[in-house]
């Protein structure tokens, strides 16, 4: 709870350069003078739509004029809640994956926005390829955010970034505060027990999406890592693993014998060459996501874990990974760890509480499911 307190009272990370320009320091690190509220803004990173929905509510699109194709690929649940919500965004023009070479700088200079918010991941390549000097020569900011490679230090600043680019300073600060005192529902509630005991949690990565569906992708101590230990478990991985991502190898795994096992899921339909993901994310098949949880414990050597035996098996939607809204899978988890101390918590009721106060679209449940002992 200290490290949520120090954040809030921690040196403002913009400051006002004139009446109509903000400097805003941006995840990494650069100083970018904008003028604010921007009027035109290429959305680099569709999935960031998660928090815009959050600050601007019923105004969410009236200042985007592109976005990345990655929601309509990667998370179509949430593309079709939106869509049913605003329609006229069907017709946004899409942008690809730079890292791919596949995002126009051309036929983003034609929507002449203001600004192109981007992940941080991609940082490199728009440097090395001239992205960046290109975007500038065409009086474009590129501002970098992260809600994925370091959540716990970079969420917070890109929430505060987007607030200030999109007029919603205030209820950026409201949608901070509301996450903190979401995750203090179960962080001091857990430091309030003398020797906690850590049950011992394997997360793996986006199973059953594409290859030959081998175990062992991971978290190391970020990410999903840092939610299953907020939640009061210990990630067997981050003994290991010290980057966001990391492959641990099946030998650790049996050694270590993890008392949960997690995987990580959502609808990947229109990108999988296997399809035997957990299709878990909002107005999942429930039946559908429990039989293919139950096939991906079939793999070695998941059938040797106490685990897998115990029916501590669970799955979690993958999209959480990237969108501040941490809170409910801390909820969650902390819930399937230490079920007794965290009976009366309700993360359904709480996050369908988020959607009525802070987003422009409905809740649907379908966001986790477990298996029960002998399921599988």
């Amino acid at each position: 709870m200290a490290a949520f307190i120090l954040a809030l009272i921690a040196t403002p990370v913009i400051i006002a350069t004139s009446a109509s320009a903000t400097e805003i320091i941006d995840s990494a690190g650069r100083k970018v003078e904008i003028d604010v509220p921007a009027k035109r803004v290429i959305v680099g990173e569709a999935r960031q739509i998660h928090v815009i929905a959050a600050l601007l509510g019923e105004k969410t699109f009236d200042t985007i004029v592109g976005w990345r194709d990655d929601l309509v690929k990667k998370d179509p649940d949430s593309y079709k809640a939106y869509i049913e919500r605003f329609p006229q965004i069907e017709k946004l023009p899409l942008f690809g994956y730079l890292p791919q070479g596949d995002f126009s700088l051309e036929a983003a200079i034609a929507l002449t926005p203001d600004v192109i918010t981007l992940n941080l991941e991609v940082e490199k390549t728009a440097k090395e390829s001239g992205f960046e000097e290109k975007a500038a020569a065409a009086g474009i900011k590129v501002v970098y955010l992260d809600f994925r490679l370091d959540p716990d230090k970079n969420s917070e600043n890109s929430i505060r970034v987007l607030g200030q680019i999109f007029g919603a300073v205030p209820r950026a600060e409201e949608f901070i505060a509301y996450r903190h005192d979401q995750i203090a529902l179960v962080t001091d509630r857990l430091a309030s027990v003398k020797d906690l005991t850590r049950p011992g949690v394997f997360i793996e990565r986006a199973p059953g999406i594409s290859g030959e569906n081998n175990c062992c992708r991971t978290f190391g101590p970020v990410n999903f890592g840092a939610m299953v230990e907020q939640a009061g478990g210990h990630n067997i991985a981050s003994d290991v693993i010290k980057t966001t991502f990391g492959d641990l190898n099946p030998e650790q795994l049996i050694v270590s014998n993890p008392e949960h096992v997690i995987v990580t899921g959502s609808n990947w339909a229109a990108e999988s060459d296997i399809n035997q993901f957990v299709p878990v994310g909002r107005g999942a098949d429930m039946d559908l996501s429990r039989e293919r949880l139950a096939k991906l414990m079939e793999r070695t050597p998941f059938p040797e874990l106490d685990a897998v035996k115990n029916g501590n098996v669970h799955a979690v939607w993958h999209q959480f990974y990237g969108a501040p809204y941490e809170f409910y899978p801390i909820q969650q988890f902390a819930k399937w760890f230490h079920p007794e101390l965290f009976a009366d918590l309700n993360p359904e009721q709480n996050f369908e509480e988020f959607h009525r106060k802070f987003l422009p679209v409905t809740y649907k449940p379908g966001y986790f499911v477990s298996l029960e002992k002998g399921s599988n």
